[in-house]
């Protein structure tokens, strides 16, 4: 399958390499929704090849693939969760959403 440069890739999934949140826009994508770093960018976006997800995530606009694409493996909550904390980055966003240590206090014996 070709590339539709939908920019669904850059804004739906995180990405570790650029510690960008789930549900959040790449900060590298521009307004074209084509990659601003594009021959700079990381190995996981130069791997990444368009398929049947991409099918079934088609919709007219941007945000409506995104949506499509968190609904589809249910992560609305949590990108939600992430929007509304406005966690800069993915590191940050993971440490908000880990359940509190087991022991007391939060602390290591």
């Amino acid at each position: 399958m070709e590339c539709t440069r939908c920019g669904a890739c850059c804004v739906a999934p995180d990405i570790a390499a650029l510690d960008k949140p789930l549900g959040l826009r790449c900060p590298h994508l521009g307004e074209d929704n084509l990659c601003t770093m594009y021959e700079r960018r990381p190995a996981i976006c130069r791997d990444y090849q368009p398929d049947e997800v991409c099918r079934l995530i088609e919709a007219p606009t941007l945000e409506e693939r995104v949506h499509k694409y968190l609904a589809l493996f249910d992560l609305t909550q949590e990108a939600r969760a992430v929007k509304e904390r406005a966690c800069p980055s993915m590191k940050l966003a993971r440490k908000l959403s880990a359940p509190p240590s087991s022991t007391a206090g939060g602390r290591r014996p």
